[in-house]
């Protein structure tokens, strides 16, 4: 008995083995939506009721991870979801691949794609869910896994965690559904730096310092989050550990510490006060200052990097009002990024090194516009109303999140590369600003 026992054992985990390599060769098609070009598309999906079987829809989890599905999709510009009611003869499948769905029902209601959900053993604790996503018109097979330890804790992570396949499978990017926003939250005297998944889950506070909380920045590795810090009589250096869950505050000569940024290789550059205006100086990874990147008898503050700490953007008054400008860190070369406008400010490089998002100030407020590094040519991304102001690239150099007042006190939102509506990340209540992505 114990010898089938363990014999049953062991092919359950070479079958799991086998399904999930399976699914993971599948899922490397071709991308169908491109949201990096000029021209994105637009693309129609529609979620089948999850099953258990054959006509048989999952209840409990199963329902719980096709809600929070649901919402996380809506979060992605380039895709419409086509509602269930649109769906004629509805969306109980008689199976959950290519041979057992329906696909007419799905094409007449304009769908371009359907998921499948299908629990093998059953809607129940700590199971193992199949996720499959078919062309419609073609009942082509994009994309699929099996995601096992399902429980009532962990259906919003298995949502996510399919919601990042899916958009790679797609699209070739990920990390939004997998990343977590730092941003600065409070009102009156003192502000924190907080975290928070772009969908709005998982909203904790990670320091509690008197003072206002400014301009937070992820580590490369995820361990540290530095900030400049304000309190009554001082700025200094805010450094939050991930790993001890401890804040320390550095202090600096002079009495400025403006903007930090983490570079590629885990070491930090911020501006300081040396003499009448702020300078842009390297720190090592001790958060010593090691020497100055850029110094001039102007402001220059705001530091961004790309993804080989070659190429530095950051903000300075040299020509008069505040401008963007872009300094090549090997030859020493500085060029002019903003071309337009007396007010240009608080520039973001994106991580793959193509973009400079900034905040432009117009007749109708402060607005984000992008930079193409490549062609040279800048537009605008966001409309108000209110201010805009702090944007910040996603991992996928594709969503941009910043700060608006639109709804009348300051909020985060989400909009793109290419602009379009943007969407609220939900934050709590109190006022919320500087957001920074990490992985």
């Amino acid at each position: 008995m114990n010898m089938k026992k363990c014999f049953s054992r062991g092919l359950c985990a070479m079958l799991a083995f086998a399904f999930a390599l399976v699914f993971s060769v599948q899922s490397q098609a071709a991308t169908l939506v491109d949201i990096y070009g000029p021209g994105q598309n637009q693309i129609n999906l529609s979620l089948a009721s999850p099953l258990t079987g054959p006509d048989t829809e999952a209840k409990g989890l199963g329902a719980d991870l096709h809600k929070e599905i649901d919402k996380n999709l809506n979060f992605l510009p380039f895709m419409k979801l086509v509602p269930s009611a649109a769906i004629l003869g509805g969306t109980v499948l008689s199976g959950w691949q290519s041979e057992g769905i329906d696909f007419r029902r799905f094409q007449i209601a304009g769908a371009d794609l359907v998921v499948t959900a299908y629990w093998p053993t059953g809607d129940v604790e700590n199971s193992t869910v199949e996720l499959r996503v078919f062309e419609t018109f073609s009942g082509k097979f994009v994309f699929g896994n099996a995601y096992a330890g399902v429980t009532k804790q962990e259906v919003a992570n298995v949502a996510d965690r399919f919601c990042d396949d899916l958009m790679y499978a797609l699209t070739g990017g990920r990390g939004f559904f997998s990343s977590t926003v730092a941003f600065v939250k409070g009102d009156g005297k003192q502000r924190d730096v907080w975290l928070v998944r772009p969908t709005g889950r998982d909203l904790r506070q990670v320091t509690n310092l008197p003072g206002s909380a400014l301009s937070p920045s992820w580590s490369p590795d995820g361990r540290y989050i530095v900030f400049s810090h304000r309190d009554d009589r001082t700025y200094a250096l805010g450094v939050w550990d991930r790993l001890v869950n401890k804040v320390t505050r550095i202090r600096f000569p002079g009495n400025t510490v403006i903007g930090p940024c983490f570079l590629p290789d885990n070491r930090v550059a911020v501006s300081l006060s040396t003499g009448r205006y702020p300078d842009i100086f390297l720190l090592d990874r001790q958060f010593k200052r090691e020497r100055a990147l850029e110094q001039s008898s102007a402001i220059n503050v705001s530091p961004s990097f790309d993804s080989t700490g070659t190429k530095m953007a950051f903000t300075s008054n040299r020509l008069g009002g505040p401008q963007v400008f872009l300094k090549d860190l090997n030859t020493g070369s500085v060029t002019r990024v903003s071309k337009e406008g007396s007010y240009n400010s608080e520039p973001c490089i994106s991580p793959d090194g193509t973009l400079i998002a900034y905040t432009k100030g117009t007749p109708q407020g402060f607005r984000i516009f992008v930079y193409d590094m490549v062609t040279g040519f800048d537009q605008q991304v966001s409309y108000g109303p209110g201010s805009d102001e702090q944007p910040a690239f996603a991992p996928d150099s594709y969503f941009v999140a910043f700060t608006s007042t639109r709804s009348g006190k300051q909020q985060i939102y989400l909009t793109t590369r290419h602009g379009g509506p943007a969407k609220h990340m939900p934050t709590g209540d109190g006022n919320a600003a500087f957001p920074r992505w990490g992985k």
